[in-house]
């Protein structure tokens, strides 16, 4: 019949209907011989279909009808599995001799065909466990996105979206003609492998402390020490009215006028409290880079005490309080920053108890490269651009380009494209992300793809493009020298 379906053939004809095991009315569905072999686990060799009692056969006939072909015998045998369940049916139609089709399958034949289902069911078996294995594994990825998610949002976001941004520029670089550009042959083993290293890059990440990673102001830890530091001058003003209550009240008693210079004194000492308390909101944010008078004004600020209600003197600042306002950009300090570096170390430790398959071997090193520089002074292993493998390199400006342009961080703005990318470009001059390919980024528009599908209208703006290409031509020329 020259007919094919399925398979590595392309499909011809209409599809074949589905067969249900059970009726309408939930009764077993025994007219149909494919139904009938799965719900009694028996062969049924048919020697005429147009002959056979018990069994519905108008679909074969109306098929016939279409196609001008007589189907007569039928051998229907189930296929177990390991486990002795039916995984599927194997039907052979009109059995073909020497001399044309002879019609009906022998016992002999039905041995054979019993034994083939057997290997069949093997190949399905197998096949669909494979099949199962790679679901479970993809599963279990994402089950540690979904768990990073519940954590902390920001992050699990993170996690779906370095995949796509990432792949993104693997494609880019794949088709891309810069003279620079490495080549990328890109098959649907790297794709994959890729696509599970930036899924995967960030999973120590579970292992940080809730209160370093959502640090969001410089005094956010176990609990926000803010309104502690509030307090305080609360009370220090107040214990300045009291105090200047008091002096008023002698001067009354001893017969004397309390002057405005005195008025003038206590208030210019709480127009001061007010100031510094102001300079410590301020620099409790992750706003403008701290300035150096700010650093020693809050060092005076520390240097100050207040009355406790005991009666003790207590410094304004505690030293804690002091060294995290004195952050002189973001709101980590040194200690924090560590913790949250060492997220890579934890997701090594964590890839290193997988068993990752053959086309899977490189997704350690992969998700482990991303916070590394081409310079060699990146983390955990100080790598050099030399040294890291090209998808390694494609992460880490996947992640920079997402963390900067993220519009769901809760301790920062997310940035507008210009902004971003001309700090990535800073990053290309100061030898922190490959500069090959943070040309392929600007000259394919991965940026622009990346921004129409997970970023805010407000931040697709103008781009500076040939601004960002000569940054990364010169970048790439000093790498050739």
């Amino acid at each position: 019949m020259d007919l094919r379906l399925g398979g590595l053939s392309e499909p011809v004809g209409e599809q074949f209907p589905i067969i249900d095991l059970y009726q309408a009315d939930g009764l077993p569905n025994h007219h149909l011989v494919v139904a009938h072999t799965v719900l009694n686990d028996c062969t049924v060799n048919i020697e005429d279909a147009y002959t056979a009692k018990g069994f519905d056969f108008a679909g074969t006939r109306k098929i016939d009808q279409a196609t001008g072909y007589r189907s007569r015998a039928f051998l229907t045998v189930p296929m177990h599995n390991h486990q002795g369940d039916t995984v599927a049916v194997l039907q052979l139609l009109n059995k073909r001799t020497a001399h044309g089709i002879d019609g009906t399958f022998s016992s002999a034949d039905q041995h054979i065909a019993e034994s083939l289902a057997s290997q069949a069911a093997v190949a399905i078996t197998n096949h669909r466990l494979v099949d199962e294995m790679q679901a479970l594994f993809d599963s279990f990825v994402r089950v540690i996105a979904t768990a990073i998610d519940a954590k902390s949002a920001h992050t699990g976001a993170h996690c779906r979206r370095m995949p796509e941004a990432t792949l993104l520029l693997a494609e880019a670089t794949h088709r891309s003609q810069h003279p620079k550009s490495p080549v990328s042959p890109l098959t649907e083993d790297d794709r994959y492998e890729i696509k599970t290293a930036a899924w995967l890059h960030d999973c120590g990440k579970i292992v940080i402390p809730h209160h370093v990673m959502e640090k969001s102001t410089k005094l956010e830890g176990l609990f926000d020490r803010l309104p502690a530091i509030e307090a305080r001058f609360a009370a220090k003003q107040q214990a300045l009215c009291a105090a200047q209550l008091r002096a008023e009240l002698d001067a009354y008693r001893n017969g004397q006028l309390f002057t405005e210079e005195e008025r003038e004194v206590f208030a210019n000492k709480q127009s001061t409290l007010q100031e510094d308390l102001t300079l410590i909101r301020r620099s409790n944010t992750d706003g403008e880079y701290l300035k150096d008078q700010d650093v020693e004004r809050l060092q005076a600020i520390a240097q100050d005490t207040w009355e406790d209600i005991d009666g003790h003197r207590q410094p304004l600042l505690t030293e804690d309080e002091l060294e995290n306002l004195c952050i002189r950009h973001g709101t980590l300090n040194q200690e924090e920053r560590k913790i949250i570096e060492g997220h890579v170390i934890a997701t090594l430790d964590m890839l290193a108890e997988l068993p990752f398959p053959k086309h899977l071997q490189r997704v350690p090193e992969y998700a482990g490269g991303h916070h590394e520089r081409m310079d060699g002074s990146g983390y955990p292993n100080g790598l050099t651009r030399e040294q890291l493998s090209l998808p390694a390199r494609m992460l880490g400006i996947a992640d920079v380009f997402e963390a900067l342009t993220a519009p769901d961080r809760p301790y920062k703005t997310p940035m507008k494209l210009s902004q971003a990318l001309n700090i990535m470009g800073r990053m290309v001059e100061e030898r922190h992300l490959d500069p090959v390919l943070f040309a392929v980024f600007i000259e394919e528009g991965v940026y622009l793809d990346y921004a129409r599908q997970y970023l805010q209208n407000y931040q697709i703006d103008t781009v500076d493009i040939d601004s960002l290409l000569r940054v990364s031509i010169a970048s790439v020329d000093r790498v050739n020298d």
